[in-house]
Protein backbone atom coordinates (compact mmCIF):
# COMPACT_ATOMS: atom_id res chain seq x y z
CA UNK A 1 0.00 0.00 0.00
CA UNK A 2 1.17 3.53 -0.79
CA UNK A 3 1.85 5.66 2.28
CA UNK A 4 0.62 9.27 2.41
CA UNK A 5 2.28 10.70 5.57
CA UNK A 6 1.87 14.32 4.42
CA UNK A 7 -1.88 13.98 5.09
CA UNK A 8 -1.42 12.81 8.71
CA UNK A 9 -3.64 14.91 11.01
CA UNK A 10 -5.52 16.56 8.12
CA UNK A 11 -9.13 16.00 7.07
CA UNK A 12 -9.51 14.56 3.57
CA UNK A 13 -12.81 13.93 1.80
CA UNK A 14 -13.17 10.94 -0.53
CA UNK A 15 -16.18 10.75 -2.83
CA UNK A 16 -16.85 7.63 -4.87
CA UNK A 17 -16.05 4.31 -3.20
CA UNK A 18 -15.43 2.01 -6.13
CA UNK A 19 -12.12 0.19 -6.31
CA UNK A 20 -9.91 3.25 -6.62
CA UNK A 21 -11.85 5.40 -4.14
CA UNK A 22 -11.97 2.67 -1.53
CA UNK A 23 -8.24 2.01 -1.91
CA UNK A 24 -7.51 5.74 -1.56
CA UNK A 25 -9.66 6.01 1.57
CA UNK A 26 -7.91 3.03 3.17
CA UNK A 27 -4.44 4.35 2.32
CA UNK A 28 -5.31 7.77 3.76
CA UNK A 29 -6.72 6.24 6.94
CA UNK A 30 -3.62 4.07 7.39
CA UNK A 31 -1.48 7.20 6.95
CA UNK A 32 -3.14 9.05 9.82
CA UNK A 33 -5.53 11.28 7.90
CA UNK A 34 -9.05 11.97 9.16
CA UNK A 35 -11.04 10.52 6.27
CA UNK A 36 -14.55 11.58 5.36
CA UNK A 37 -15.70 9.01 2.81
CA UNK A 38 -19.02 8.88 0.98
CA UNK A 39 -20.73 7.34 -2.02
CA UNK A 40 -24.22 7.80 -3.43
CA UNK A 41 -24.53 4.00 -3.57
CA UNK A 42 -25.64 2.51 -0.24
CA UNK A 43 -24.02 -0.87 -0.95
CA UNK A 44 -20.65 0.77 -1.53
CA UNK A 45 -20.98 2.71 1.70
CA UNK A 46 -21.71 -0.54 3.52
CA UNK A 47 -18.66 -2.21 1.94
CA UNK A 48 -16.46 0.71 3.01
CA UNK A 49 -17.80 0.65 6.56
CA UNK A 50 -17.11 -3.08 6.76
CA UNK A 51 -13.46 -2.27 5.97
CA UNK A 52 -13.32 0.37 8.73
CA UNK A 53 -13.43 3.35 6.37
CA UNK A 54 -15.06 6.30 8.20
CA UNK A 55 -18.26 7.54 6.54
CA UNK A 56 -19.34 11.19 6.58
CA UNK A 57 -22.24 12.57 4.55
CA UNK A 58 -20.46 14.95 2.16
CA UNK A 59 -23.75 16.66 1.29
CA UNK A 60 -24.19 17.99 4.83
CA UNK A 61 -20.64 18.16 6.28
CA UNK A 62 -18.66 21.29 7.16
CA UNK A 63 -16.60 21.95 4.03
CA UNK A 64 -14.32 24.36 5.91
CA UNK A 65 -12.42 21.38 7.34
CA UNK A 66 -11.18 19.15 4.44
CA UNK A 67 -7.96 20.14 2.69
CA UNK A 68 -8.58 17.93 -0.37
CA UNK A 69 -11.39 16.11 -2.14
CA UNK A 70 -10.28 12.82 -3.68
CA UNK A 71 -12.80 12.30 -6.47
CA UNK A 72 -13.35 9.07 -8.36
CA UNK A 73 -12.67 9.75 -12.05
CA UNK A 74 -16.13 8.74 -13.25
CA UNK A 75 -17.79 11.57 -11.29
CA UNK A 76 -18.16 14.87 -13.20
CA UNK A 77 -16.58 17.98 -11.70
CA UNK A 78 -17.04 20.36 -14.65
CA UNK A 79 -19.18 19.12 -17.56
CA UNK A 80 -21.98 18.52 -18.29
CA UNK A 81 -22.42 19.99 -14.80
CA UNK A 82 -20.46 19.46 -11.58
CA UNK A 83 -21.68 16.80 -9.20
CA UNK A 84 -23.15 18.55 -6.12
CA UNK A 85 -20.34 17.26 -3.89
CA UNK A 86 -17.69 18.57 -6.29
CA UNK A 87 -19.52 21.91 -6.42
CA UNK A 88 -19.54 22.15 -2.62
CA UNK A 89 -15.79 21.54 -2.49
CA UNK A 90 -15.06 24.06 -5.21
CA UNK A 91 -17.15 26.74 -3.48
CA UNK A 92 -14.71 26.55 -0.56
CA UNK A 93 -11.62 26.53 -2.77
CA UNK A 94 -10.76 22.94 -1.88
CA UNK A 95 -8.52 21.13 -4.36
CA UNK A 96 -10.16 18.29 -6.32
CA UNK A 97 -7.71 15.55 -7.25
CA UNK A 98 -7.63 11.84 -8.07
CA UNK A 99 -5.77 8.82 -6.78
CA UNK A 100 -3.12 9.10 -9.54
CA UNK A 101 -2.22 12.52 -8.11
CA UNK A 102 -1.86 10.94 -4.66
CA UNK A 103 0.59 8.43 -6.10
CA UNK A 104 2.62 11.21 -7.72
CA UNK A 105 2.86 13.14 -4.45
CA UNK A 106 3.75 10.02 -2.45
CA UNK A 107 6.37 8.71 -4.90
CA UNK A 108 8.05 11.77 -6.43
CA UNK A 109 11.35 10.00 -7.08
CA UNK A 110 9.91 7.08 -9.05
CA UNK A 111 9.82 7.00 -12.84
CA UNK A 112 6.46 7.19 -14.61
CA UNK A 113 5.37 5.73 -17.93
CA UNK A 114 1.90 7.03 -18.83
CA UNK A 115 -0.31 5.73 -21.65
CA UNK A 116 -3.47 7.35 -22.96
CA UNK A 117 -5.59 7.41 -26.11
CA UNK A 118 -9.17 6.81 -27.11
CA UNK A 119 -8.50 3.18 -28.02
CA UNK A 120 -5.77 0.67 -27.35
CA UNK A 121 -4.43 2.05 -24.08
CA UNK A 122 -5.25 -1.06 -22.01
CA UNK A 123 -3.49 -3.41 -24.43
CA UNK A 124 -0.50 -1.09 -24.76
CA UNK A 125 -0.25 -0.79 -20.97
CA UNK A 126 -0.44 -4.57 -20.61
CA UNK A 127 2.28 -5.06 -23.25
CA UNK A 128 4.59 -2.50 -21.64
CA UNK A 129 4.06 -4.03 -18.19
CA UNK A 130 4.75 -7.51 -19.61
CA UNK A 131 8.03 -6.34 -21.19
CA UNK A 132 9.21 -4.54 -18.05
CA UNK A 133 8.39 -7.50 -15.82
CA UNK A 134 10.15 -10.05 -18.04
CA UNK A 135 13.14 -7.78 -18.47
CA UNK A 136 13.63 -7.64 -14.71
CA UNK A 137 12.63 -4.03 -14.13
CA UNK A 138 11.05 -3.19 -10.77
CA UNK A 139 7.61 -1.95 -11.80
CA UNK A 140 3.91 -1.77 -11.01
CA UNK A 141 1.11 -1.37 -13.56
CA UNK A 142 -2.46 -0.17 -13.20
CA UNK A 143 -4.54 3.00 -13.06
CA UNK A 144 -7.47 2.85 -15.44
CA UNK A 145 -6.52 -0.80 -15.99
CA UNK A 146 -6.12 -3.39 -13.26
CA UNK A 147 -5.37 -2.63 -9.64
CA UNK A 148 -5.91 0.80 -8.02
CA UNK A 149 -2.65 2.70 -7.70
CA UNK A 150 -3.00 3.10 -3.93
CA UNK A 151 -2.51 -0.67 -3.60
CA UNK A 152 0.89 -0.47 -5.33
CA UNK A 153 4.18 -1.08 -3.58
CA UNK A 154 6.32 2.03 -3.04
CA UNK A 155 9.10 1.80 -5.64
CA UNK A 156 11.19 4.91 -5.05
CA UNK A 157 13.90 5.94 -7.49
CA UNK A 158 14.62 2.34 -8.56
CA UNK A 159 11.15 1.63 -9.92
CA UNK A 160 8.80 2.60 -12.71
CA UNK A 161 5.02 2.91 -12.56
CA UNK A 162 3.19 2.01 -15.79
CA UNK A 163 -0.14 3.84 -15.79
CA UNK A 164 -3.09 3.58 -18.13
CA UNK A 165 -4.72 7.01 -17.96
CA UNK A 166 -8.20 8.04 -19.03
CA UNK A 167 -9.04 11.62 -19.89
CA UNK A 168 -10.91 11.80 -16.57
CA UNK A 169 -7.80 10.79 -14.62
CA UNK A 170 -5.53 13.17 -16.49
CA UNK A 171 -7.81 16.07 -15.55
CA UNK A 172 -7.27 15.26 -11.87
CA UNK A 173 -3.49 14.69 -12.02
CA UNK A 174 -1.10 17.63 -11.65
CA UNK A 175 2.16 16.59 -9.95
CA UNK A 176 3.46 13.87 -12.26
CA UNK A 177 5.79 14.74 -15.11
CA UNK A 178 5.94 11.55 -17.14
CA UNK A 179 9.36 10.21 -18.04
CA UNK A 180 7.68 8.47 -20.97
CA UNK A 181 4.28 9.70 -22.16
CA UNK A 182 2.33 7.80 -24.83
CA UNK A 183 -0.61 9.15 -26.84
CA UNK A 184 -1.98 6.45 -29.13
CA UNK A 185 -4.87 8.11 -30.94
CA UNK A 186 -7.79 10.48 -30.49
CA UNK A 187 -11.34 10.15 -31.74
CA UNK A 188 -14.61 11.52 -30.29
CA UNK A 189 -15.43 9.97 -26.90
CA UNK A 190 -16.76 11.21 -23.56
CA UNK A 191 -17.49 14.58 -25.16
CA UNK A 192 -20.26 15.42 -22.70
CA UNK A 193 -17.77 15.14 -19.82
CA UNK A 194 -15.32 17.56 -21.43
CA UNK A 195 -17.64 20.15 -22.93
CA UNK A 196 -16.88 19.02 -26.47
CA UNK A 197 -13.96 17.82 -28.56
CA UNK A 198 -11.66 20.69 -27.63
CA UNK A 199 -11.93 19.86 -23.93
CA UNK A 200 -11.40 16.14 -24.59
CA UNK A 201 -8.23 16.80 -26.60
CA UNK A 202 -6.97 19.20 -23.93
CA UNK A 203 -7.42 16.51 -21.26
CA UNK A 204 -5.43 14.00 -23.32
CA UNK A 205 -2.65 16.53 -23.95
CA UNK A 206 -2.09 16.80 -20.19
CA UNK A 207 0.04 13.66 -20.40
CA UNK A 208 2.82 15.79 -21.93
CA UNK A 209 2.66 18.50 -19.26
CA UNK A 210 6.11 19.88 -18.30
CA UNK A 211 8.04 17.24 -20.24
CA UNK A 212 11.61 18.21 -21.16
CA UNK A 213 14.63 16.22 -22.34
CA UNK A 214 15.54 13.48 -21.67
CA UNK A 215 11.86 12.69 -21.18
CA UNK A 216 10.16 11.14 -24.19
CA UNK A 217 6.80 11.65 -25.89
CA UNK A 218 5.57 8.71 -27.99
CA UNK A 219 2.80 9.91 -30.30
CA UNK A 220 0.59 8.07 -32.77
CA UNK A 221 0.36 9.75 -36.16
CA UNK A 222 -2.39 7.63 -37.74
CA UNK A 223 -5.21 10.07 -36.99
CA UNK A 224 -5.34 13.75 -37.83
CA UNK A 225 -5.61 15.15 -34.29
CA UNK A 226 -2.75 13.08 -32.86
CA UNK A 227 -0.59 13.87 -35.89
CA UNK A 228 -1.19 17.57 -35.24
CA UNK A 229 -0.10 17.15 -31.61
CA UNK A 230 3.03 15.30 -32.77
CA UNK A 231 3.92 18.15 -35.12
CA UNK A 232 3.44 20.74 -32.38
CA UNK A 233 5.58 18.86 -29.87
CA UNK A 234 8.28 18.23 -32.45
CA UNK A 235 8.34 21.89 -33.46
CA UNK A 236 8.67 23.08 -29.85
CA UNK A 237 11.52 20.66 -29.17
CA UNK A 238 11.10 20.52 -25.39
CA UNK A 239 11.29 16.73 -25.12
CA UNK A 240 12.35 13.78 -27.26
CA UNK A 241 9.42 13.01 -29.61
CA UNK A 242 9.02 9.64 -31.34
CA UNK A 243 6.16 9.06 -33.80
CA UNK A 244 4.53 5.65 -34.09
CA UNK A 245 2.39 4.26 -36.87
CA UNK A 246 0.72 1.04 -37.98
CA UNK A 247 -0.01 2.43 -41.46
CA UNK A 248 3.01 4.27 -42.80
CA UNK A 249 6.70 4.98 -42.30
CA UNK A 250 7.25 7.14 -39.22
CA UNK A 251 10.65 8.70 -39.71
CA UNK A 252 12.60 8.83 -36.47
CA UNK A 253 10.13 6.59 -34.65
CA UNK A 254 8.65 3.09 -34.61
CA UNK A 255 6.29 1.84 -37.27
CA UNK A 256 4.77 -1.30 -38.80
CA UNK A 257 4.65 -2.05 -42.52
CA UNK A 258 2.85 -5.22 -43.65
CA UNK A 259 3.19 -6.65 -40.16
CA UNK A 260 6.90 -5.99 -39.70
CA UNK A 261 7.86 -3.65 -36.86
CA UNK A 262 10.68 -1.24 -37.70
CA UNK A 263 12.75 0.74 -35.19
CA UNK A 264 13.91 4.02 -36.77
CA UNK A 265 14.53 5.89 -33.51
CA UNK A 266 18.25 5.93 -34.30
CA UNK A 267 17.78 6.53 -38.04
CA UNK A 268 18.52 2.94 -39.04
CA UNK A 269 15.00 1.58 -39.80
CA UNK A 270 15.90 -1.76 -38.22
CA UNK A 271 13.33 -4.56 -38.74
CA UNK A 272 12.85 -5.61 -35.12
CA UNK A 273 9.99 -8.13 -35.20
CA UNK A 274 7.50 -9.76 -37.57
CA UNK A 275 4.21 -9.25 -35.73
CA UNK A 276 2.39 -11.63 -38.07
CA UNK A 277 4.03 -14.40 -36.05
CA UNK A 278 2.65 -13.08 -32.73
CA UNK A 279 -0.78 -14.68 -32.23
CA UNK A 280 -2.02 -12.27 -29.57
CA UNK A 281 -1.10 -9.12 -31.49
CA UNK A 282 -3.13 -9.57 -34.67
CA UNK A 283 -4.66 -6.71 -36.62
CA UNK A 284 -3.50 -3.22 -37.50
CA UNK A 285 -4.77 -1.77 -34.22
CA UNK A 286 -2.59 -4.19 -32.25
CA UNK A 287 0.35 -3.32 -34.47
CA UNK A 288 -0.04 0.27 -33.33
CA UNK A 289 -0.21 -0.91 -29.73
CA UNK A 290 2.94 -3.01 -30.20
CA UNK A 291 4.80 -0.11 -31.83
CA UNK A 292 3.84 2.20 -28.97
CA UNK A 293 4.84 -0.30 -26.28
CA UNK A 294 8.14 -1.02 -28.07
CA UNK A 295 8.94 2.70 -28.25
CA UNK A 296 7.92 3.30 -24.64
CA UNK A 297 10.01 0.43 -23.30
CA UNK A 298 13.02 1.49 -25.39
CA UNK A 299 12.66 4.99 -23.94
CA UNK A 300 12.62 3.30 -20.51
CA UNK A 301 16.06 1.82 -21.33
CA UNK A 302 15.01 -1.77 -22.10
CA UNK A 303 17.29 -3.16 -24.86
CA UNK A 304 15.47 -3.61 -28.20
CA UNK A 305 16.25 -7.36 -28.59
CA UNK A 306 14.78 -7.95 -25.13
CA UNK A 307 11.64 -5.97 -26.05
CA UNK A 308 11.17 -8.01 -29.23
CA UNK A 309 11.57 -11.30 -27.34
CA UNK A 310 9.04 -10.21 -24.71
CA UNK A 311 6.51 -9.13 -27.34
CA UNK A 312 6.54 -12.64 -28.77
CA UNK A 313 5.30 -14.04 -25.46
CA UNK A 314 2.59 -11.45 -24.77
CA UNK A 315 -0.43 -13.47 -23.56
CA UNK A 316 -3.12 -11.01 -24.68
CA UNK A 317 -5.56 -8.92 -22.67
CA UNK A 318 -8.80 -10.15 -21.17
CA UNK A 319 -11.92 -8.71 -22.84
CA UNK A 320 -9.96 -7.27 -25.78
CA UNK A 321 -10.22 -9.64 -28.72
CA UNK A 322 -9.83 -12.48 -26.24
CA UNK A 323 -10.11 -15.84 -27.98
CA UNK A 324 -12.38 -17.72 -25.61
CA UNK A 325 -12.47 -20.97 -27.55
CA UNK A 326 -13.39 -22.81 -30.71
CA UNK A 327 -16.43 -25.08 -30.95
CA UNK A 328 -17.04 -27.17 -34.07
CA UNK A 329 -14.87 -24.88 -36.16
CA UNK A 330 -16.51 -21.66 -34.86
CA UNK A 331 -14.27 -19.17 -33.06
CA UNK A 332 -15.72 -17.31 -30.06
CA UNK A 333 -14.15 -13.92 -29.29
CA UNK A 334 -14.72 -11.74 -26.22
CA UNK A 335 -14.20 -8.08 -27.13
CA UNK A 336 -16.34 -6.65 -24.33
CA UNK A 337 -13.91 -3.78 -23.84
CA UNK A 338 -14.97 -2.35 -27.21
CA UNK A 339 -17.31 0.29 -25.82
CA UNK A 340 -17.44 2.54 -28.89
CA UNK A 341 -17.69 2.10 -32.65
CA UNK A 342 -14.03 2.77 -33.35
CA UNK A 343 -12.93 0.02 -30.96
CA UNK A 344 -15.43 -2.36 -32.54
CA UNK A 345 -14.13 -1.51 -36.01
CA UNK A 346 -10.73 -2.83 -34.94
CA UNK A 347 -12.27 -6.20 -34.06
CA UNK A 348 -14.45 -6.43 -37.16
CA UNK A 349 -11.39 -5.81 -39.32
CA UNK A 350 -9.71 -8.95 -37.95
CA UNK A 351 -12.39 -11.54 -38.75
CA UNK A 352 -14.68 -12.81 -41.51
CA UNK A 353 -18.09 -14.52 -41.48
CA UNK A 354 -18.91 -12.70 -38.25
CA UNK A 355 -21.93 -13.36 -36.06
CA UNK A 356 -21.79 -10.08 -34.21
CA UNK A 357 -23.26 -9.39 -30.75
CA UNK A 358 -23.66 -5.63 -30.29
CA UNK A 359 -25.50 -3.25 -28.01
CA UNK A 360 -25.70 -1.93 -24.48
CA UNK A 361 -25.73 1.71 -23.48
CA UNK A 362 -24.81 3.60 -26.65
CA UNK A 363 -22.25 6.36 -26.87
CA UNK A 364 -22.39 9.41 -29.07
CA UNK A 365 -22.30 8.41 -32.73
CA UNK A 366 -23.69 4.92 -32.21
CA UNK A 367 -22.55 2.60 -34.99
CA UNK A 368 -21.57 5.33 -37.44
CA UNK A 369 -18.39 4.51 -39.31
CA UNK A 370 -18.79 0.73 -39.21
CA UNK A 371 -20.46 0.45 -42.64
CA UNK A 372 -17.23 -0.59 -44.46
CA UNK A 373 -17.13 -3.72 -42.31
CA UNK A 374 -20.72 -4.84 -42.95
CA UNK A 375 -19.74 -7.23 -45.79
CA UNK A 376 -17.74 -9.21 -43.20
CA UNK A 377 -20.81 -9.66 -40.96
CA UNK A 378 -23.13 -12.60 -41.55
CA UNK A 379 -25.66 -11.36 -39.01
CA UNK A 380 -25.94 -9.01 -36.03
CA UNK A 381 -27.57 -9.90 -32.71
CA UNK A 382 -28.66 -6.79 -30.82
CA UNK A 383 -29.00 -6.30 -27.07
CA UNK A 384 -29.54 -3.67 -24.39
CA UNK A 385 -30.78 -0.09 -24.38
CA UNK A 386 -29.35 0.54 -27.84
CA UNK A 387 -31.21 -2.37 -29.44
CA UNK A 388 -33.99 -0.33 -31.09
CA UNK A 389 -31.68 2.45 -32.32
CA UNK A 390 -29.15 -0.03 -33.65
CA UNK A 391 -31.92 -1.97 -35.41
CA UNK A 392 -33.10 1.22 -37.10
CA UNK A 393 -29.53 2.03 -38.17
CA UNK A 394 -28.92 -1.47 -39.58
CA UNK A 395 -32.30 -1.83 -41.28
CA UNK A 396 -31.78 -2.50 -44.97
CA UNK A 397 -27.99 -2.67 -44.55
CA UNK A 398 -27.41 -5.84 -42.58
CA UNK A 399 -29.31 -8.92 -41.42
CA UNK A 400 -30.00 -8.59 -37.70
CA UNK A 401 -32.02 -10.04 -34.85
CA UNK A 402 -33.26 -8.20 -31.78
CA UNK A 403 -32.34 -10.37 -28.79
CA UNK A 404 -32.67 -8.15 -25.72
CA UNK A 405 -29.96 -9.68 -23.56
CA UNK A 406 -26.60 -11.36 -23.89
CA UNK A 407 -27.94 -14.81 -23.04
CA UNK A 408 -30.43 -14.77 -25.90
CA UNK A 409 -27.94 -13.22 -28.31
CA UNK A 410 -25.23 -15.78 -27.65
CA UNK A 411 -27.65 -18.69 -27.97
CA UNK A 412 -28.98 -17.32 -31.27
CA UNK A 413 -25.54 -16.50 -32.67
CA UNK A 414 -24.18 -19.89 -31.71
CA UNK A 415 -27.10 -21.69 -33.34
CA UNK A 416 -26.72 -19.78 -36.61
CA UNK A 417 -22.92 -20.08 -36.74
CA UNK A 418 -22.94 -23.80 -35.89
CA UNK A 419 -21.27 -25.92 -38.56
CA UNK A 420 -19.96 -22.93 -40.52
CA UNK A 421 -16.22 -23.52 -40.72
CA UNK A 422 -14.27 -20.29 -40.27
CA UNK A 423 -17.17 -18.39 -38.67
CA UNK A 424 -16.62 -16.14 -35.65
CA UNK A 425 -19.10 -15.32 -32.89
CA UNK A 426 -17.88 -11.90 -31.78
CA UNK A 427 -19.00 -9.97 -28.71
CA UNK A 428 -17.89 -6.44 -29.61
CA UNK A 429 -20.73 -4.28 -28.30
CA UNK A 430 -19.73 -0.75 -29.42
CA UNK A 431 -21.51 0.31 -26.22
CA UNK A 432 -20.97 0.78 -22.53
CA UNK A 433 -22.22 -2.06 -20.33
CA UNK A 434 -24.04 -0.17 -17.60
CA UNK A 435 -27.58 -0.96 -18.76
CA UNK A 436 -27.25 -4.68 -17.95
CA UNK A 437 -23.83 -5.17 -16.30
CA UNK A 438 -21.82 -3.22 -13.70
CA UNK A 439 -18.84 -2.93 -16.08
CA UNK A 440 -17.40 -4.33 -19.29
CA UNK A 441 -15.43 -6.92 -17.31
CA UNK A 442 -18.61 -8.45 -15.91
CA UNK A 443 -20.12 -8.51 -19.40
CA UNK A 444 -17.05 -10.24 -20.81
CA UNK A 445 -16.86 -12.69 -17.91
CA UNK A 446 -20.47 -13.67 -18.51
CA UNK A 447 -19.80 -14.23 -22.22
CA UNK A 448 -16.68 -16.28 -21.50
CA UNK A 449 -18.43 -18.47 -18.93
CA UNK A 450 -21.36 -19.09 -21.23
CA UNK A 451 -19.20 -20.02 -24.21
CA UNK A 452 -17.20 -22.47 -22.15
CA UNK A 453 -20.43 -24.09 -21.00
CA UNK A 454 -22.01 -24.38 -24.45
CA UNK A 455 -21.19 -28.06 -24.75
CA UNK A 456 -23.28 -28.76 -21.65
CA UNK A 457 -25.54 -26.11 -20.23
CA UNK A 458 -27.16 -23.61 -22.53
CA UNK A 459 -25.94 -20.04 -22.64
CA UNK A 460 -29.16 -18.90 -21.03
CA UNK A 461 -28.69 -21.21 -18.05
CA UNK A 462 -25.18 -19.91 -17.49
CA UNK A 463 -25.95 -16.23 -17.86
CA UNK A 464 -29.10 -16.08 -15.76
Amino acid sequence: MIELPFYAGYTVAVFGLGKSGLAAARALTASGAEVWAWDDNEDRRAEAAAKDVPLVDLYTCNWLEPVSLILSPGIPHTHPEPHPVAALAREQGIEIIGDIELLGRAQPDARYLGITGTNGKSTTTAIAAHVLELSGRRSEAGGNLGEPVMTFEPLGSEGIYVLELSSYQLELTFSITFDVAVLLNISPDHLDRHGGMEGYVAAKRNIFRRQSEPRTAVVGIDDEISFGIFQELKAKGDQIVWPISAKTRAEGGVYVIEGVLFDDTEGQAVPALDLKDVENLTGQHNWQNAAAAYAACKAAQVPPPVIAACLRSFPGLAHRQERVGEIDGVLYVNDSKATNAEATARALACHDSIYWIAGGRAKEGGLAGLEPYFPKIAKAFLIGEAEADFAAFLDGKLDYERCGDLATALAAASAEAHGREGATVLLSPACASFDQFPNFEARGDAFRSAVRALSGETAREVLQ
